[in-house]
């Protein structure tokens, strides 16, 4: 009986190990088979990180197709900083605390949060310091970045060497949180060339914090920060891709698990071409301020625009150093700033415009007689030829006005044209006017009239003496030297107004055509009343400035070549020191032109003598290009600006005797330079992240081979 009650309490311990073992087995193949994928991502997911690639920007190019603008390779370190404090709490058991001050609903409160700064210079720059890999940085940019944008990796390094990328390839750097990326970063070909068009990037002010919410770590898109990169930042900008990192059982980054490339922009072609702004900028540095455009009168392409002293935006990639940027923000002849866009007194180049609004009015076959000067009220307004030389052009007619420039004639010709007449033409120009072309720092300068006059100056009136003012280009009258290039093409063609084309289309990067940019009339001039014979007084006026005895810019003469154009000499004061804005503006060759420039040198003697022999060289060397001379294109160092005063310019060649064209009446400012748009400064070391550096063992102290760091961090 006993024996039997033992075999029973066997038999029941024996079903309720084998039902044991069969729950056991049941839950096993629940978790490992039946629901096996499920777990196992669990398991991969808690080991892996997910990183946003940055999208890939397209190119800027030229209406060659060569790029201007495109992307290389960029290694990188990067301080995943969450890591690095999960790291540190692992193997300490607490993170060290840091102590701030902050404003939270308008009062002074106190706050903590992980000493980042402590950690990476406990745990990271040590064995950085053993590889020779250590560099300074800004521990405050470091705590801020902690505090603000934890999402996005700090960057520690930047554009690393081969020399350092090959000792992080070479060794087990073995911390957490520390990872090289590569990145594709902004290069600007052709360096400082077209600087003031294409503009340069940066990072954004602002992440979507959505779009990051979707990773574990956030790698930003570049944005453009000014001109074209930044107008049409929408098109250029890609589409980001993902990559996936296995993390270790310590929380250090391994290997890759998979990835998601980038997809590359749309590219933006430009009307430029790189040959003629090569030309016009090399050109330009025979001054220290000035500015140039060249455009197709045919259909207002700018083919080149130009702006001295200048900058290399290559500079700003992947950021600027604060010195740099104080450097570049602090001097005084604004090399940031695009002179092409700016304001100025146009002087003699605006009896143009007048000599059209007296076409319009009907008064161009009427004669005027120089005197040396005209009286208006108890003012007397002088002739040019009467203040230097003591004399008179007498009686003249508007083609041998414009080719004298005689002020006298214009003083009369402009109030027999009325004011009315010369704001309507400049109107039909696009004086006073934006031309909505896709940069920033554009002015519209100043159409001046009476109900300009009564808006800007309601305390004056409108006299007589203003209307011979703005009829030599003075007074309050301002404009662009691309505004001036766009009223020369109109009379180089003949009467169409065009609007000018920078951009010619944004192409996909499988070459279909997202976009063309069509070329747009601004006005027809017949339609204002300026048929084409009657431009054709103010053509040949303008051959004569040139080609004929008499003229003020025989500079200007080409060989084989007809240009015309027309000088201007704006008396400008830079404080107590004289500072002229002296002009050119000329088309060619003059039976079928192809080509008109506007030139402006700040700083020089005058029209005829310094900006004339600029625009010459720049039609000569262009005409040469079209007979087969090779423009063999290279990167440019920035133009260096300068205060000196300019009283010829000679390219190797005999310059006649200048004419001083436009002494003026009044003297008229320019525009102040507009605001520039911030990139991204890289700041300078402070002392919490000023690192020790290794110190060299005995046998690089004695052989040399102990060389010195760069003490530069974020690079």
């Amino acid at each position: 009986m006993i024996r039997r009650s033992h075999q029973f309490r066997i038999a029941v311990l024996a079903i309720i190990a084998l039902a044991g073992f069969c729950l056991l087995i049941g839950r096993l193949w629940y978790v490992q088979v039946a629901r096996g994928a499920e777990y196992t991502s669990r398991i991969r997911s808690a080991s892996q990180v997910s990183v946003r690639l940055p999208a890939v920007r397209g190119e800027i190019l030229d209406r060659h197709g060569h790029p201007l603008a495109q992307n290389r390779v960029s290694n990188a370190v990067e301080f995943y900083l969450p890591d690095m404090v999960r790291d540190y709490r692992t193997r300490y058991g607490s993170v060290p605390q840091h102590t701030y001050r902050t404003t939270v609903r308008g009062m002074m409160v106190e706050k903590s949060e992980a000493d980042i700064v402590k950690i990476v210079n406990e745990t990271v720059i040590p064995r950085l310091r053993e590889l020779g890999l250590e560099r300074d940085y800004n521990a405050n940019q470091l705590r801020l970045h902690f505090r603000n944008n934890i999402e996005v990796p700090f960057t520690y390094l930047e554009d690393l060497d081969f020399e350092t990328m090959a000792k992080f390839a070479e060794h087990d750097i073995g911390l957490a949180g520390v990872n090289v990326t590569v990145r594709p970063v902004r290069r600007y070909v052709y360096g400082a060339l077209a600087a003031h068009i294409l503009g340069y990037v940066g990072n954004p002010e602002e992440i979507d914090k959505e779009d990051a919410a979707r990773y574990n770590f956030y790698q930003p898109d570049s944005e453009g920060k000014a001109q074209i990169e930044m107008m049409f930042d929408g098109d250029l900008r890609g589409q980001a891709g993902a990559r996936i990192l296995q993390r270790n059982a310590k929380g250090v980054i391994e290997g890759e698990a998979g990835i998601r490339p980038p997809k590359r922009g749309n590219n933006v072609q430009l009307t430029l071409d790189a040959r003629i702004q090569y030309i016009v900028e090399q050109a330009l540095r025979a001054v220290g301020r000035a500015a140039a455009v060249v455009v197709d009168p045919n259909n207002g392409d700018i083919l080149a625009m130009a702006s001295v002293p200048s900058y290399d935006p290559n500079s700003f990639i992947p950021a600027i150093s604060s010195a740099d940027w104080t450097a570049l923000t602090k001097d005084p002849t604004d090399p940031l700033v695009n002179r092409a866009l700016g304001a100025y007194a146009p002087g003699s180049t605006y009896k143009i415009p007048t000599a059209l609004a007296g076409i319009q009015a009907g008064v161009e076959d009427r004669r005027f007689n120089c005197g040396g000067g005209v009286q208006y009220g108890d003012k007397f307004m002088a002739c040019w030829i009467g203040t230097q030389k003591g004399g008179s052009h007498g009686m003249l007619d508007l083609e041998n006005a414009i080719r004298v420039s005689c002020n006298g004639f214009f003083y009369q010709y402009g109030n027999a044209a009325g004011i009315d007449h010369i704001v309507s033409v400049g109107q039909l120009l696009g004086l006073g006017q934006k031309t909505g072309i896709p940069l920033t720092g554009e002015s519209a300068g100043i159409l001046p009239g009476p109900e300009w006059m009564a808006t800007a100056r309601p305390r004056e009136r409108w006299t007589s003496g203003q209307t011979a003012n703005v009829s030599i280009g003075q007074g309050y009258v301002l404009a662009t030297p691309l505004q001036m290039a766009m009223v020369v093409a109109a009379v180089a063609n003949r009467g169409t107004a065009y609007y000018p084309r920078l951009v010619d289309k944004v192409i996909a990067p499988d070459g279909t055509v997202v976009r063309q940019e069509p070329v747009k009339v601004r006005s027809n001039l017949s339609e204002g009343g300026l048929p084409p014979e009657k431009i054709d007084i103010v053509r040949r006026g303008m051959w004569d400035v040139v080609n004929r005895d008499g003229g003020t810019a025989r500079a200007a003469r080409i060989k084989n070549h007809e240009v015309a154009g027309k000088t201007g000499t704006a008396q400008f004061w830079r404080g107590t020191v004289k500072d002229n804005h002296t002009w050119f503006v000329a088309f060619a060759p003059f039976e079928a032109p192809r080509y008109a420039v506007a030139v402006i040198v700040q700083g020089a003697h005058s029209g005829g003598g310094v900006a004339a022999p600029i625009a010459a060289k720049i039609l000569s060397d262009i005409f040469k290009m079209e007979e087969g001379e090779k423009v063999e294109v290279v990167a440019l160092e920035p133009a260096k600006g300068s205060f000196q005063f300019v009283h010829n310019v000679d390219f190797g060649r005999p310059i006649p005797a200048a004419f001083a064209d436009a002494p003026p009446a009044d003297i008229a400012a320019s525009e102040g330079p507009p605001p520039v748009t911030q990139p991204n400064v890289r700041p300078e070391a402070d002392a919490e992240g000023t690192v020790e550096k290794k110190k060299p063992g005995l046998f690089q102290r004695i052989f040399g081979g102990g060389k010195k760091k760069e003490k530069s961090a974020n690079r």
